[in-house]
């Protein structure tokens, strides 16, 4: 896969991300995948009740912010958590 299907596909789902890391180009797309695992990470802090229903729309916010910069090839970090490498 080129980068920027990378990129995209490392958005969508778990799956996705598992598929982006093992087949894609991680050298162009390690941003994007950098990003969508921190997303998705930061995503399991949902079932925390009352503060959980706030951060689960932030995080959607966050993930179609990602999505939307992959798919025009920027690497724009998303606000709060776009900060965070773990992916070196």
């Amino acid at each position: 896969m080129d980068t920027k299907t990378t990129s995209i596909v490392a958005y969508i789902t778990w799956i996705g991300l598992i598929i982006a890391l093992v087949a894609g180009d991680k050298e162009g797309a390690r941003f994007h995948l950098n990003q969508a695992l921190v997303i998705f990470l930061f995503g399991l802090l949902t079932p925390i009740p009352c503060i959980g229903q706030i951060w689960g729309i932030f995080i959607i916010v966050c993930w179609i912010m990602g999505l939307i910069a992959a798919i025009n090839q920027e690497e724009k970090p998303v606000p709060l958590i776009g900060g965070i490498t773990l992916i070196k």
